[in-house]
């Protein structure tokens, strides 16, 4: 075999039509030997001789496509000082594009033997373990363009690969679960007609099933648990895992982008698979370990702000390198249109606080691809300071759990709720605008993958998380959630009514409230998980979603509630005036000729909001004026933008409330959503109503009314 010196740029494998480079870091190894993996469960190993910056590398000419291959590093196997190099162990390649194979559990892939944790282990875990697969990078794009949708404009939708998919009746059997079900035209048409325009992708990055999990005769369903950062996972490919599922998730993304539907993938740079000190030795631990992660006092031992087990060096150059150059890779090849950072709060973690101006940050922001795309951060992790929610630079959007908690308060009934669900419908101003954020800076949600579905939010108090085989300690305790008077199934039909109400309420609050939206995968259809607030480990039905609910003809039911939510997405897009690109002023707006305040805020009756009204405590009903002919920014050509202007009446009381129609802000109104009719939307844009009539809100309700511009 002819050996070349090759270059120590880019990392991983990286074929050029004759032959293979192979670049890898490790400053801790004395020697690095690269492993040629054979169909007959033989190997070539190759020696990387050449060295430049602790990167050892070579080219091998004839290396094609589809070989598979790992790493042994050869040096010091002393955990008291955090090294853990072990030629016994083959490791994954960090930048590796593709896996192939998964991990079979055994002592082997451990680096000491079971029960002795401070002696090495020396048996080969090759036969154990999944490989590195060089790949093909070339694919035809065509006239593949991201869609590159204003935050303003934009509805996220946040799925799994396979939860989406498995169950849909349209799809063919063998692509279910797969990225080409991503790519079918039913999903493609459901999202489309939802109103979609960017999916966020559940991790698609290479991870691993936990070793507990699988002893347990579970799956890490989720996917929190990576171990490669440049390659797509791959049984979510409906054949090959020999690069077959690089083109397939190519192709998939292809198709959401000619359907005009970006593509947001849900990524994990916080930690890997392989935990704590009783972790496996998969990849980073045994090529270089102080590098890669954070280690207390006692090398021996993980910092761990994620509560994985571990957590990667962010000050480390190696480990910003790494991250960097996946989210270029994620962008410039793969053509993922945004990220959303999980426990994001760790990347933050240069030393022990967490530290706005990091690294990570200052590199993003200087970044002239990375600095273009959405950058969508989860604002917290399990760290000592670790809830950062309004504290990320001004580049960044957030999740917005202020807004997920508060909503749920408010129609559930809790008391004082009231001030701050307007802060929270009007774009969480106290978060984002002393920062020079604005509005958009606010995902808002109500639902997410972690926690209850909207329809087990009305329909359980507590978690039912026998499933998972923890004894329902796991996952959250505080939900904020109503069961409407019965714990989850039943048939009374006041109960589910209401529920239906609820329901209503919370996907209509949603999309009228300044921010971007995000929809939880399958609520539109009404999913459940019978009350598991923690469906990380299950794999099956009980989180998949559920499309066809026994139609004879195979397709999903028209229910009204699938009918509703599309409505609001319509009339969310349709009105500029719910989705501003700044802050309401509070006043009239120079320029406009109008006397109004772009926002006015009114008691039940009628009434300009107080203080003290502000304060009360069982205070749960309002209504707020939003001026359509008072919107303060210009459109994309400087021209101004006007809107029909809006009257927001909600009723979080159990009890039916009159709402008086302020007298001053319009003559006559339409109804446009009333969350008490079983469609949540009137026929014909329903009565006619004028200034200074009374109108009855049946109790936890909402009314829109339209006054046309």
């Amino acid at each position: 075999m002819q050996v070349w010196p090759g270059q120590a740029y880019p990392l991983g494998a990286t074929y050029d039509g004759a032959g293979t480079n192979f670049a890898v870091f490790s400053e801790a190894a004395d020697r690095i030997e690269l492993c040629l993996l054979h169909d007959d469960g033989s190997e070539t190993a190759v020696e990387l001789r050449e060295s430049d910056a602790f990167v050892r590398h070579a080219y091998l000419p004839g290396i094609m496509p589809g070989q598979r291959y790992g790493y042994r590093a050869h040096g010091p196997y002393e955990p008291e000082h955090g090294l853990r190099c072990n030629s016994a162990k083959l490791l994954l390649d960090p930048y590796a594009r593709a896996v192939s194979g998964k991990i079979e559990w055994n002592e082997s892939v451990y680096g000491y033997p079971f029960g002795s944790p401070d002696e090495r282990n020396d048996q080969d875990s090759a036969p154990h373990m999944m490989a590195s697969v060089v790949v093909n990078p070339y694919f035809d794009w065509g006239d593949d363009r991201p869609p590159r949708t204003d935050y303003h404009e934009t509805v996220i939708y946040e799925a799994h690969v396979k939860g989406l998919t498995m169950r849909h009746p349209e799809l063919p059997e063998e692509l279910r679960g797969t990225y080409a079900a991503l790519a079918h035209p039913a999903i493609i048409d459901h999202l489309t007609e939802l109103g979609v325009t960017a999916l966020e992708l559940m991790p698609v990055h290479q991870f691993v099933n936990d070793h507990r999990l699988v002893e347990m005769e579970l799956n890490n369903y989720w996917g929190y648990n990576t171990i490669g950062f440049f390659a797509p996972h791959n049984t979510y490919a409906s054949w090959g895992d020999r690069g077959e599922q690089v083109l397939e998730f190519k192709s998939a993304v292809r198709a959401l982008h000619q359907a005009g539907i970006e593509v947001i993938l849900d990524v994990v740079y916080n930690h890997t698979a392989e935990g704590n000190h009783l972790g496996p030795t998969l990849s980073y631990k045994g090529l270089d370990n102080p590098s890669y992660y954070r280690l207390t006092d006692d090398q021996r031992y993980y910092m761990d702000t994620t509560g994985t087990g571990n957590s990667l060096l962010m000050r480390s150059p190696h480990v910003l390198q790494m991250i960097m150059d996946s989210l270029r890779y994620w962008v410039e090849e793969m053509h993922i249109d945004g990220f959303r950072f999980d426990l994001a709060a760790t990347l933050a973690r240069q030393f022990h606080e967490v530290d706005r101006l990091s690294s990570f940050f200052d590199l993003v922001q200087q970044d002239p691809v990375i600095s273009q795309v959405k950058l969508i951060a989860e604002p917290w992790d399990v760290g000592e300071g670790g809830y950062q929610v309004g504290n990320f630079p001004p580049l960044w959007t957030e999740w917005n759990g202020k807004y997920r908690d508060t909503v749920r308060d408010l129609w559930r009934g809790e008391p004082r709720a009231l001030a701050e669900f307007a802060g929270r419908i009007t774009g969480s101003s106290d978060l984002y605008q002393d920062d020079g954020r604005r509005p958009l800076a606010s995902i808002n949600f109500v639902t997410c993958h972690d926690g209850f579905t909207l329809r087990d939010l009305v329909s359980y108090n507590d978690k039912h998380n026998d499933a998972n085989g923890e004894g329902n300690r796991d996952g959250e305790s505080h939900n904020r959630s109503w069961n409407c008077g019965a714990e989850g199934e039943t048939d009374d039909p006041q109960i589910l009514d209401l529920r239906a109400r609820q329901m209503r309420n919370f996907v209509a609050t949603l999309m009228l409230s300044q921010g971007v939206p995000m929809l939880s995968h399958g609520d539109e259809l009404g999913r459940t998980q019978n009350g598991n607030n923690n469906a990380y480990c299950q794999d099956n039905e009980l989180a998949w979603v559920s499309w066809a609910d026994g139609s004879e003809d195979g397709k999903a039911p028209e229910d009204p509630f699938l009918v509703f939510t599309r409505a609001m997405v319509r009339l969310r897009r349709e009105h500029p005036v719910f989705r501003r690109r700044r802050f309401f002023h509070g006043r009239p707006v120079e320029g406009t000729h109008d006397e109004l305040s772009d926002i006015a805020w009114f008691t039940p009756e009628g009434e300009e909001m107080t203080q003290e009204d502000w304060g009360e405590a069982q205070a749960r009903a309002l209504s707020v004026f939003l001026n359509g002919n008072a919107i303060s920014e210009p459109g994309s050509r400087g021209e101004r933008i006007t809107d029909d202007s809006f009257l927001l009446l909600f009723n979080a009381d159990p009890e039916a409330q009159e709402f008086l129609v302020p007298v001053n802000h319009g003559r006559q109104w339409h109804t446009v959503v009333d969350t008490a009719l079983p469609t949540g939307i009137p026929a014909d844009e329903g009565p006619k109503v004028q200034a200074g009539d009374r109108l009855t809100l049946a109790g936890r309700s909402l009314t829109v009314l339209r006054r046309p511009a």
